[in-house]
């Protein structure tokens, strides 16, 4: 990519910088975003790395690819224990849950954006051999700046949707040289790696090894960390949970109001709401409020203490007494908000009945492979455009279920609860079809190892700013 046109970028970026600022500075106000990483963001100065190891960086924009990149982390970390893993992220949630599921195993830090003495100087400071993109990052600034520095540029888990291609497709005269540039491309399927040619990548970079959605997914339901959940929110073995996750509006009045309609016919139904997005949270609770319902928040919520005098058989007493009264406390609220982040996947593991949000409104779908795994009676609205590969083949097994409207949710969920037996049964295909799709980790880094080699060009000192 010739300079000039990394600096024309960067003055676009700029400009639209500035036109955004007013609402950056709202979003920082209201919700506590884009507060942090301005060093690492605006000049690329990221924690320097102190050793010569080979180095894979691995950037992932937010919770969904935060959450993509464990099983990839781990199978690196097993092959190559010599190796450094750092990993990159964009958004503050990204941040949040890398951090937590990361450190300190790994370097968790913000990437910068993509201007190019940002970009330049965090290769410079990390030194990879290997950069690492996941789904669908075609940053040119950053992948020039890595090109540069003599690492190899990939893209896992590659995905395109429609909207996508039809944008790089119709300017493909200016994808083209960026596409050109990374060394392999693991798409998800080969309608994926065609769109990739299409758009002009090398014809012998891109293979097709699969989604890695399918690999991280929990198929268990016994999981420590669900069974926990399970018991902080009192639910017993014998409730019928139905939660709606990763929701936006209006999907959690939908969720709410089915829920109430069936309650009283159905004491053991309990529901769960997880927005997709922790700014609307307490949007959420205000709904909640005003509904009249009687429910309770995820972070208000925790463990029943114990006595410490173990060997005091009234004091044991005592505490079991006390720790039957909380869950029976928690049990009569039946409706559960979830107002943290990176627990989903494990809600997901309490659930009987599931929606998938992000699928009646403009976002195109959120993943529904995390309830398929556990055997959730799953289903979700229309629109699914991000997901239509997933949902196909959940689909072609009759592993889910579309429902067109708030109406169809309410028949789905009412259906579900009249016949659990064709609910499970359902459920049960949907998690066959993960477990037959796994393997997209191990052929994903066998395309990776040969890019990483300890023999590269180092354009600067260990110590550059």
């Amino acid at each position: 990519m010739p300079l000039f046109f990394a600096w024309l970028l960067n003055s676009a970026y700029l400009m639209l910088l500035l036109l955004a600022s007013p609402w950056l500075a709202w979003s920082a106000f209201k919700h506590g975003k884009y507060r942090e990483g301005f060093s690492e963001k605006l000049l690329g100065r990221v924690t320097p790395r102190t050793s010569d190891r080979p180095c894979v960086w691995l950037h992932a924009v937010s919770v969904g690819e935060v959450n993509l990149l464990e099983t990839t982390l781990a199978e690196l970390k097993s092959r190559h224990p010599d190796w450094d893993l750092v990993i990159s992220t964009t958004t503050k949630a990204g941040y949040d849950l890398a951090s937590r599921k990361y450190s300190p195993d790994y370097s968790v830090f913000y990437c910068p954006l993509d201007f190019s003495w940002a970009a330049t100087t965090a290769m410079r400071r990390v030194r990879p051999n290997l950069l690492v993109l996941a789904e669908l990052e075609l940053w040119p600034n950053l992948i020039r700046a890595a090109k540069q520095h003599g690492a190899k540029v990939a893209i896992i888990n590659g995905r395109m949707g429609d909207k996508s291609f039809r944008g790089y497709h119709r300017f493909r005269w200016l994808v083209r040289p960026i596409l050109r540039q990374i060394d392999v491309i693991a798409a998800q399927n080969e309608e994926i790696a065609e769109r990739f040619k299409s758009c002009g990548a090398i014809q012998s970079t891109v293979t097709t090894t699969g989604s890695l959605k399918f690999e991280g997914a929990q198929t268990d339901r016994q999981n420590e960390k669900t069974r926990s959940l399970q018991a902080l929110a009192g639910m017993a073995d014998s409730d019928i949970v139905f939660l709606a996750g990763s929701t936006q509006e209006p999907e959690e009045a939908y969720a709410l109001g089915i829920f109430q309609t069936l309650a009283a016919e159905y004491p053991q139904l309990r529901l769960v709401i997880v927005p997709r997005h922790p700014q609307r949270f307490e949007e959420v609770a205000r709904l909640l409020n005003e509904s009249g319902t009687d429910w309770q928040r995820r972070s208000k919520l925790t463990p029943a203490t114990h006595s410490s005098k173990a060997n005091n058989h009234d004091a044991t007493n005592n505490s079991n007494a006390t720790n039957s009264r909380d869950a029976t406390h928690r049990r009569k609220k039946r409706v559960l908000l979830v107002d943290t982040i990176g627990e989903l996947g494990a809600w997901w593991g309490t659930a009987t009945i599931g929606f998938v949000g992000g699928t009646f409104g403009s976002r195109g779908g959120q993943n529904m492979l995390e309830p398929a795994a556990y055997g959730v009676a799953t289903c979700f609205g229309p629109n699914t455009w991000n997901f239509r590969d997933i949902v196909a083949q959940l689909r072609s097994v009759d592993g889910a279920k579309i429902v067109q409207d708030r109406h169809a949710l309410e028949q789905f969920v009412r259906q579900s609860l009249l016949d659990p037996n064709s609910a499970k049964q359902l459920g049960a295909r949907a998690q066959q079809l993960v477990l037959t799709q796994q393997g997209a980790t191990k052929r994903t880094i066998d395309l990776l190892e040969p890019l990483v080699t300890t023999k590269r060009k180092v354009t600067q000192p260990r110590n550059a700013a």
